[in-house]
């Protein structure tokens, strides 16, 4: 079931259109964030090269909104939203070759590690069908004062 869906997905972040990647939030808490994605396997995929390959890495973006998403959410309740900036990536590790070769939804789990006003760690993992495909650390730097669209 979902909490929130796309269109609310795309009032909390950055990131609109073809580039919104998330298509629903399942369920969170103070702490952590999961999320679907079917976006990505969309042939208008802005982040796909030429030849329509979609890399691994590009979860990275993925797992970013999903963060981002949390962000919102607990800015929110604060009364408090910002933009941040992805600073640092951590121990990723890459376990297949492409995103595209993937057909099945994507669950994107984020858990908040430290943080505080100026920033905040998460620990990030995707999987599909009870398979790890990418995990990993992301910081973001936020930015007071700057709320989001």
């Amino acid at each position: 079931m979902s909490l929130f869906d796309r269109p609310q997905i795309m009032r909390m972040i950055p990131h609109s259109g073809a580039m919104c990647l998330l298509d629903d939030v399942l369920e969170w808490n103070a702490h952590s964030l999961r999320c679907r994605s079917r976006r990505y396997r969309d042939l208008d995929n802005p982040m796909r090269r030429a030849n329509g390959v979609l890399g691994m890495s590009c979860g990275i973006e993925i797992a970013g909104q999903a963060v981002a998403v949390h962000g919102s959410l607990l800015a929110a309740s604060a009364g408090e939203p910002r933009q941040g900036y992805l600073v640092s990536l951590r121990d990723v590790q890459l376990r297949a070759g492409r995103l595209d070769a993937i057909a099945d939804d994507l669950l994107i789990d984020a858990e908040r590690l430290a943080g505080d006003a100026r920033s905040a760690t998460y620990q990030f993992a995707i999987s599909v069908a009870g398979t790890m495909l990418l995990n990993g650390r992301l910081t973001v730097l936020l930015r007071q004062g700057l709320e989001l669209k």
